[in-house]
């Protein structure tokens, strides 16, 4: 191995190291608790060389959400490969998004909720979040009824995810009937 390669895996292994310590920072501490000082020193390394890596936080946020959104996408298309038909694909898809959402808060944020300088549904939107999009649209399109644009019913699905796992963490909705609103989410939309 070259020098050239070493160093390019000490970089790589730095960067996931610190991302992985600004993932653990926030979920513990909420995103407010992770700074640069913060950071540089739980992992032992100094703020110029976070600074290396990402220019702020803002770039850490970012790359937390793009590996969020592969995460999702992995875990949406395991559920919906496990389900048979398309309804049960939409539900298992609805609650793999809402399972992910609760399991990942501070992930969640980073995807949806905070500005990490990533464009969404346009042509610069970064490849892992137009994948996750992806994950729900190739297991929607057979539940989107005729004459609706699958894309179109895919953003409707996901807003309404996105408001239901907002909402039930704010604690704005009561948890005992997640389920039945998720079951009543799927039954309306998804037409078989």
């Amino acid at each position: 191995m070259s020098v050239q390669e070493r160093k390019e895996r000490e970089r790589a292994g730095r960067e996931r190291l610190i991302l992985a310590t600004a993932r653990e920072l926030a979920e513990q501490q909420g995103w407010d608790a992770v700074t640069t000082r913060r950071l540089a020193e739980r992992i032992e390394y100094s703020q110029p060389v976070l600074y290396s890596h990402f220019r702020g936080k803002r770039e850490i946020i970012g790359a937390v959400a793009l590996q969020g959104a592969a995460e999702m996408a992995v875990e949406l298309r395991a559920a919906a490969s496990a389900a048979k038909g398309p309804h049960a694909r939409a539900t298992a898809l609805a609650r793999a998004y809402l399972d992910f959402a609760e399991r990942n808060p501070a992930v969640y944020d980073a995807m949806f909720q905070l500005d990490g300088g990533l464009a969404f549904a346009q042509e610069d939107t970064p490849a892992p979040m137009k994948d996750a999009f992806a994950a729900l649209l190739e297991n929607l399109d057979a539940v989107a009824g005729e004459g609706v644009q699958p894309g179109l019913f895919t953003e409707v699905f996901w807003a309404s995810l996105h408001g239901l796992a907002t909402l039930t963490r704010a604690g704005r909705l009561p948890p005992a009937d997640a389920e039945r609103r998720t079951r009543l989410l799927v039954d309306r939309l998804a037409v078989v």
